[in-house]
């Protein structure tokens, strides 16, 4: 996208009452940024959610445009010197797994960089203030989801979202920060350090531009991003009004899994697990292994390619099925009867190794090793 369409999408954002899901429905009616400032009202409050008071502020904003074109010039110049970059809803890198939440954000502000493999994140969160059983636990499933390859998400708070960026980093894995500020102002401040560690093996996130405070009204749209980037959130420990709750929340709402470890009835930092626990709208889980069960087929690509051949649990019969599979396309028939078995009972044992991310089945009932 041109700096005109860029800086028009900038201006957008600024517009009071104009969120992300009525700049998208805009986008789509007249096809870029800048053909929006130049409709007319009538055609503006044709678009769905473009209330006529809407339409009048948009107008009214275009009179701005070439003014905050030599802002946002500015903008992206200061971006470029700090090495950060500007990624918006349009463009390749975005994210396609954030695209699929309500009011995704237009712009994401990236220190560091995404990956592919990024798609396969969860979230790890929890209180500021944890226990000592909670860190233990945040250590403990943090590095077992770093070891099968998972990129851990969090918000950079104190407490748990700290802990589980830093067994991340300590076991050689990938994580990535979403703060409520702009990347120049990192919150909290003894936290700047780890976010440029992560900005090397990951990346910190912001939807909201250089200089913005970490207000308090700002966490609650970071929070919607931490849910919404990732396959799950894990809730480590949270009383019933933290932060963390209003992440499971947000899971929920965007039909994503939510996971929460059980704690001491007594304790505060455990309120809100156990109230998600307790009204079923989180899975218990006590490892990791709880979570890769649970998304195993979400998580397979990454798995398979993770877990050792000679590790994994083969039958003599999945054996002799893989002596006998390349990387040549062979019908499950011709294959059953190279095997001297039935048919169904081939394709039963097939399914099994595909399933270990050995095996791979093509159109047609054909089959090859992976």
């Amino acid at each position: 996208m041109d700096l005109k369409n860029l800086s028009a999408l900038s201006l957008l954002l600024k517009i009071d009452g104009l969120g992300p899901s009525k700049i998208l429905n805009l986008v789509s009616k007249f096809h870029s940024p800048s053909e929006i400032f130049a409709a007319c009202k009538n055609e503006l409050s044709q678009v769905s959610l473009i209330s006529s008071t809407l339409a009048r502020r948009i107008q009214l904003a275009s009179n701005e445009l070439l003014d905050h074109e030599k802002i946002f010039q500015q903008e992206i110049e200061q971006l470029n010197e700090r090495g950060f970059k500007l990624i918006t809803y349009f463009d390749s890198e975005y994210p396609a797994i954030l695209k699929n939440i309500y009011s995704p954000p237009i712009f994401l502000f990236v220190w560091g960089k995404l990956m592919d493999d990024d798609k396969y994140s969860l979230a790890v969160v929890g209180t500021r203030r944890p226990t000592a059983y909670g860190r233990k636990i945040a250590e403990k499933i943090s590095a077992e989801l770093v070891e099968n390859r998972i990129t851990i998400v969090s918000g950079l708070a104190r407490g748990i979202d700290s802990i589980a960026h830093k067994t991340a980093l300590k076991n050689g894995g990938r994580t990535v920060a979403i703060i409520g500020s702009g990347l120049d102002k990192i919150y909290p401040p003894e936290n700047k350090d780890l976010a440029k560690e992560i900005s090397e093996n990951g990346a910190v996130i912001s939807e909201f531009p250089l200089g913005t405070k970490p207000d308090a009204q700002n966490f609650p749209r970071r929070n919607r991003i931490i849910s919404g980037l990732t396959l799950g959130s894990v809730i480590v420990e949270t009383n019933i009004n933290g932060g963390a709750m209003q992440t499971a929340r947000l899971a929920l709402d965007q039909n994503r899994e939510v996971f929460a470890v059980p704690g001491n009835l007594e304790s505060p930092q455990s309120e809100g697990t156990n109230e998600l626990i307790k009204e079923s709208r989180a899975k218990l889980i006590t490892s990791a292994e709880d979570i890769l069960v649970e998304l195993d087929l979400k998580l397979k690509p990454i798995l398979g390619k993770n877990i050792p051949k000679e590790k994994l649990d083969i039958s003599l019969f999945e054996q002799n099925i893989l002596d006998h599979l390349d990387n040549n396309p062979i019908h499950i028939d011709q294959l059953s009867q190279k095997l001297g078995c039935s048919t169904s009972d081939c394709l039963v044992n097939l399914l099994t190794l595909e399933f270990k991310g050995l095996v791979k089945q093509l159109p047609g009932k054909q089959f090859i090793s992976m």
